[in-house]
């Protein structure tokens, strides 16, 4: 019989996913299954609403494509003894049961058991979590409660405890992840939550909840997904431990499925057990007795804590609020003489620090130089920001894109390189009319056409005057270091002088042309939008969408299928499509040309219902022949698909919708209808007809504008082009030959995909607001010269001025200059058309400069991934085209931010932050509020709501710029969405209180008298912790330095982190204490050198840390003394950047010793935590192997006393007589056991079971080794390095083992 979880072992215990077929072939083997003639899989599963088991089948079958039919009954007679169970639809000799191997089946379906063999090793490794670890205590704590029997006494009274042990494990799992294997959710993610389900209904109080939150809140995401709602419901959550009223029959159901077996089924009389369930069964009793004896070990051990009394914990302090209140002018150095407050607080460290940069001009890149043309050995870094619309106010991409290029900014800044970062704001065309009509219509009842283009562009720039600067201010508040002098806008005069430039030369070449093609048209806004500016909004079938000038929702998603009769015959030809009003236009009938059923129509048409147009079958090959009839409608003048099978064959382009959305160039009664009333009157008419065949669901994507939120039409217009061809190869060519980088280089695949398959570039936009285009059509007067037309690019003429347009329309005609009347253009250039040459504009191109010599091309440009093509690749294409140079060397691409579930940012989900708000704090009542400000209907509103209510319950806490900058920059894993967690955030304002409280503390120690060397360097005299400590530091001045090289913001975030927190603080200020506490003349000199390291540790570990949280290191370096006041810079901003050049005392052989020393000491301080000794310092015996070890033990015996809290250290070699009787015993690693003096505080039965514990675990690990190493085919299949491995650890086993016996008898012989 299959198992319940089907789970597979290699000899090595790593699991891996068994194949469908395996699974079903070893069913098979055990049943002989009727035929059961099916349409469909069923799934077998219990009624009862907690059974577990059956709703994980339930779950994984919600993710799977084709969903199983489901049936709330025992399987056929002989397929199963267990439910859930799933027979395959074709019901022959196939079966699969229990909830791992149906689960496993429909999950893999969907494509939600990992992405590659080792994600799918992580799947099956948390599915047996689920089984072996959850399970057990989840059931022994709240079976009781509802009232099934059964469960052991003893196990029940202590299964709280353990259930929140193995819990609190995977708290620490899900501390930096959102979903247990990958970015997304997965089979291990429905497992190990419904395993947890029970708990989280009737065992788990807010109490506890609350020492798991992060738990918590991944089980929150997981219950609230779409698919456990469907299956669990709205799940309520235990408010109080308490027995329950049972539900009907859960006695029966819940302990069969603990015992994987059917309620009331008869395992006597089924078929035999296999040896190899007997061995699992016998596997299972023995872990239980274990655990029993664990549980009763653990009561006896709170039974002693009992006897003594303990001090009740102090509360938690929340987070502080500390303001600056010194006066301090705008501009003017804050002050540093006053003492650091006693806390961390945000307020007060971000105060005064920005103004005060700005003012002593340390973002500019002429700081500390004579002039900008002097070469600079340090070289150039010139990055400009992607510039922000000026509508728009901060958002997360905003702050994930500041945070970086800040960050890489002082880096570059700090290492003395001649540092530009470029502010500007684009004029954002459509976003910006969009506001200040919607501004007119509220506040004077007027539209622009009452004002007049003049007076309306009059009316944009005053408010783009009172408000446009509003995100400047919100970028100053994350810290960015630019240079606010050289800031620009796109709508300037310098700007827009180069954009007129840009155009002009670009169509006196001919690669600017005029021609009528396809758009992507907004009827609301009558213009022309940008692709990314098309929102795709799936659909999964019938929806009814709300549509801008209708009063009733309009229904898409679906397909309408109807018939064209053929000329001549009774025949006709069936056709379907999602827009039933573009029929109209329709002119051919298109077929695939081997279609068979197709072949005698060549030469023929069809008729059209309405009107007498002949629609020619015609035959082309981008027909798909098995999708639906074969035949498609071709409507040129309306599709994208069928423009170019119109212009193929040739067909007229008939164009039935006018700039508003009005029917035009059709018959009566469609004439001048709205688009959407036209849908239904059209399928009315050829219900009439009998030409209407069906109407089914369809999934489809439908286009929205994003700014108007109207439904996006393709419509012929007269446009003007940008011929990208050439301009495209080149940008590829550039690519391929390696002098431009993209990086992550996962996204090389989609630079090629767009720029070798590229397409021209529509850049007219029918707006008032943006750059008008220069261009005029000419009208001569003259009957020698026939009137133009509009398409014909000869009567088009483009210059600086109309006088100098005239001239050449004068040249080109051969006519004199008053025989010219021009008409410009009204459109505008697209907004991309000004950011594509964004890079050299801002230097004034075309005019020489300064500027534009020593800062054109720039070094790197940094953004979203999701801009590459929209602007990275014109800015690429216009710079070549027009300077003959790439713009930058390099281009990083950053990822998406999305929520912590992994959702896309979007205010009708409630999950939108605002950066400022992380900062600051805010409540849920003011995250509430800001709703009411958006365009959310009222149902979006209270949806959005109970996002929010859910994600920040108490709102969201104050965490400051420099940990949300902190938190962005860990977060930037190269290629991977970013699932922003504000815990996470909040983590890092901790982190800042600790560097905080670490930097007082030192400075205490170092003493107001204290003068460091004019040179970081080393003496000779340093102790061994000195020695490490700085040996640590120069691995994070090395992972720094590389980790900005590679922009691996994440190994740099983890560098700084770890030699802080794990390092600095845990380690060595913590060691170094009884040096300061010593005085004499030795000591006081061992003191000295040890101010000396702890200040180079300071000093360069914010210098380290400064370009990822700029203000605390500001505060913290500014009080910290000077190496050489006399030329030291005056900030930290300006100061270099530390270098392994400089710090190159990284030793691996103090690295290798002092981990064993940690080693040692999380040994002992493990031993004092089992036995509760918080205050009392015990003598420690270290066994040792050998008198090597004993030596590493002597050198470092300060170190370890400290650390472990320790009477003394007493290294010994040799046999246990060596040892004192009476102490407990760890194994520390194989050359070194600890003996704790523990005389008249142990419990000696617990020692023997632990060590017991102990001696079994070894032996099963080393059984399994030599199971392996003793194969036939070991030797020659397995690397010779694994060989090694595998021996190196069965010596490490043998040795252990050894130890653990002979300490088994040590404390038998004490009892």
């Amino acid at each position: 019989m299959l198992h319940q979880t089907a789970f597979v072992f290699t000899s090595a215990g790593a699991a891996f996913r068994p194949s469908v077929a395996t699974l079903t072939r070893s069913v098979h083997a055990a049943f002989k299954l009727p035929v059961l003639l099916f349409d469909m899989d069923s799934l077998y599963v219990s009624s009862h609403p907690d059974d577990f088991r059956s709703l994980l089948a339930l779950i994984a079958a919600e993710f799977s494509p084709s969903r199983p039919r489901t049936l709330a009954e025992e399987p056929p007679a002989g397929v199963a003894r267990c439910r859930p169970a799933l027979v395959p639809q074709d019901g022959r000799d196939t079966a699969l049961c229990g909830a791992g191997a149906v689960s496993w089946y429909l999950a893999s379906a969907g494509h939600r058991t990992g992405s590659d063999a080792r994600q799918e090793s992580e799947v099956w490794q948390w599915l047996s979590f689920a089984e072996n670890e959850l399970t057990p205590v989840a059931c022994a704590v709240v079976f009781p409660l509802l009232g099934v029997m059964g469960v052991d006494k003893k196990l029940q009274h202590s299964s709280k405890a353990e259930l929140l042990r193995v819990l609190k494990v995977l708290d620490q799992v899900l501390e930096p992840r959102t979903f247990l294997v990958g970015e997304s959710l997965s089979l291990a993610d429905m497992a190990v939550a419904m395993a947890a389900l029970l708990p989280f209904k009737y065992a788990l109080e807010p109490s506890d909840r609350k020492t798991l939150v992060n738990v918590s809140r991944w089980f929150d995401t997981c219950v609230n997904q779409p698919e456990f709602l469907k299956v669990l419901g709205k799940i309520s959550l235990c408010e109080k431990m308490v027995p329950v009223t049972p539900k009907s029959n859960f006695a029966a159901n819940a302990a069969a499925a603990a015992n994987n077996t059917a309620p009331n089924s008869t395992p006597v009389n089924g078929p035999p057990k296999t040896e190899a369930q007997l061995k699992k069964e016998a596997k299972k009793r023995e872990k239980m007795e274990k655990f029993q004896q664990k549980k009763e070990m653990e009561e006896k051990k709170k039974q002693m804590q009992s006897q003594t009394e303990k001090k009740a914990k102090p509360e938690k302090k929340e987070l502080g609020v500390i303001t600056y209140n010194i006066p301090t002018p705008t501009g003017e150095k804050k002050d540093v003489l006053s003492p650091l407050p006693d806390s961390y607080s945000p307020q007060y460290v971000e105060a005064a620090w920005y103004s005060w940069w700005e003012k002593q001009g340390f973002f500019k890149p002429e700081y500390g130089r004579k002039s900008l043309s002097e070469p600079n050995p340090r070289g150039i870094f010139m990055m400009c920001i992607p510039p922000p619309n000026v509508t728009g106010s901060l958002h997360l991409g905003h702050a994930l894109t500041n945070a970086i290029q800040d960050c890489l900014t002082r880096w570059h800044r700090m290492r003395g390189e001649t540092t530009l970062w470029n502010p500007g704001c684009d004029h954002a065309g459509i976003a910006t009319q969009v506001v200040v009509e919607k501004k007119l219509m509220r506040e004077r009842g007027m539209t622009r056409h009452d004002l007049g283009r003049e007076n309306f562009i009059q009316e944009v720039w005053t408010w783009k005057n009172e408000k446009g600067d509003r995100i400047y201010h919100q970028l100053k508040k994350l810290g960015s270091s630019l240079d606010w002098d050289r800031a620009c806008f796109t709508m300037d005069t310098k700007l827009s002088y180069a954009v007129q430039e840009a155009f002009i030369r670009m169509h006196d070449e001919g690669v600017i042309y005029r021609s009528k093609r396809l758009v992507n048209w907004s009827c609301t806004l009558n213009s022309a939008i940008s692709d990314i500016e098309v929102d795709k909004k799936e659909l999964t079938g019938r929806t009814l969408l709300p549509v801008p000038g209708y009063k009733e929702k309009v229904e898409f998603g679906v397909l309408v299928s109807f018939s064209y009769k053929i000329e001549g015959s009774d025949e006709e030809v069936v056709v379907a499509t999602t827009r039933i009003e573009t029929m109209l236009g329709d002119t051919a009938v298109a077929v695939h040309p081997d279609d068979p059923r197709y072949q005698h129509l060549k030469g023929k048409v069809a008729l059209h219902p309405f009107c007498d147009r002949k629609l020619p079958i015609v035959f082309d090959d981008f027909v798909d022949m098995n999708f639906g009839t074969g035949a498609v409608k071709i409507t040129p003048a309306h599709d994208h698909n069928d423009y170019e099978v119109g212009e193929r064959h040739k067909l007229p382009f008939v164009n039935i919708l006018d700039e508003n959305g009005f029917l035009i160039n059709v018959p009566a009664p469609f004439l001048g209808m709205k688009r959407f009333e036209a849908r239904k009157a059209v399928l009315q008419a050829l219900k009439d007809r009998g030409q209407f065949k069906e109407v089914k669901d369809n999934p489809m994507v439908v286009p929205v504008c994003s700014r108007s939120k109207d439904i996006v039409e393709p419509l012929l217009k007269p446009q003007w082009y940008v011929d990208c061809r050439d301009m495209g190869k080149q940008a590829a060519d550039a690519v391929r030959s390696g002098e431009l980088k993209i990086i992550p280089d996962h996204h090389l695949k989609t630079w090629f995909n767009w720029m070798d398959n590229i397409r021209d570039w529509c850049i007219s936009r029918q707006l008032w607001w943006g750059h008008r285009i220069p261009a005029y059509f000419i009208t001569v007067n003259d009957p020698s010269v026939k009137p133009g037309e509009d398409m014909d690019g000869h009567y088009w003429v483009s210059g600086r001025s109309e006088e100098e347009a005239r001239e050449k329309a004068a040249k080109r005609f051969n006519v004199t200059a008053d025989k010219i009347s021009l008409r410009q253009d009204e459109d505008v250039l697209d907004t991309w058309f000004s950011s594509g040459i964004f890079p050299f504009s801002i230097f004034g191109w075309p005019n020489e400069c300064e500027d534009l010599n020593v800062f054109y091309p720039g070094t790197l440009l940094e953004t979203g991934h999701d801009i590459l093509f929209f602007w990275v690749a014109r800015m690429v294409m216009m710079g070549l085209k027009l300077t003959g140079k790439l713009p930058f060397k390099e281009v990083y691409l950053h990822a998406v931010v999305r929520d912590a579930h992994g959702r896309k940012m979007s205010k009708s989900l409630g999950n939108v932050i605002d950066p400022l708000d992380v900062i600051t704090g805010i409540s849920l009542e003011g995250l509430h509020a800001q709703l009411k400000d958006s365009n959310l209907d009222p149902v979006e509103t209270e949806k959005a709501k109970e996002g929010q209510k859910s994600d920040y319950p108490s709102g969201i806490p104050e965490c400051g710029t420099d940990a949300l900058r902190f938190a962005l920059c860990a977060y930037t894993s190269q290629g991977r969405d970013i699932n922003l967690d504000v815990n996470r955030i909040l983590g890092y304002r901790h982190f800042c209180n600790k560097l905080w409280n670490a930097v007082k503390f030192a400075m205490r120690t170092l003493g107001e008298s204290f003068v460091p060397w004019e040179k970081a360097q080393l003496c000779g005299s340093e102790s061994v912790a000195d020695r490490w400590i700085l040996s640590r530091l120069c691995a994070a001045v090395a992972l720094c330095g590389n980790g900005f090289q590679a922009y691996d913001f994440p190994a740099i975030t983890t560098a700084i982190y770890n030699f802080w927190l794990y390092e600095l603080c845990d380690v060595y200020l913590e060691s170094v204490k009884p040096v300061f506490s010593r005085t004499d003349a030795e000591a006081q000199k061992q003191a000295e050198l040890c101010r000396q390291t702890l200040y180079t540790c300071l000093e360069v570990g914010l210098r380290l840390l400064s370009p990822l949280m700029p203000f605390v290191t500001e505060e913290l370096f500014q009080r910290l003394p000077r190496r050489r006041p006399q030329d030291s810079p005056p900030s930290i901003c300006v100061t270099s950047y530390p270098e392994s050049s400089e710090f190159c005392w990284h030793s691996e052989e103090i690295d290798r010793e002092m981990e064993f020393v940690m080693t040692v000491v999380r040994t002992i301080r493990s031993l004092r935590a089992d036995y509760n000794l918080t205050k009392t310092r015990a003598d420690c015996y270290l066994q040792c192997i050998d008198s090597a070890t004993v030596s590493l033990v002597e050198k470092y015996s300060l170190q370890i006393q400290t650390l472990s809290y320790s009477q003394a250290i007493h290294p010994v070699i040799g046999g246990d007589g060596t040892i004192p009787v009476g102490c407990a015993v760890a194994i520390a690693s194989d050359k070194c056991s600890v003996h704790l003096m523990l005389k008249g505080l142990i419990d000696l039965d617990k020692e023997v079971a632990k060590l017991t514990t102990k001696q079994g675990e070894l032996e099963k690990q080393m059984e399994k080794l030599e199971e392996k190493m003793k194969k036939r085919d070991y030797r020659e299949k397995v690397p010779a390095k694994v060989q090694d491995l595998d021996a190196e650890k069965l010596r490490q086993s043998q040795t252990e083992l050894q130890k653990v016996k002979e300490a088994i008898e040590n404390f038998r012989g004490m009892m």
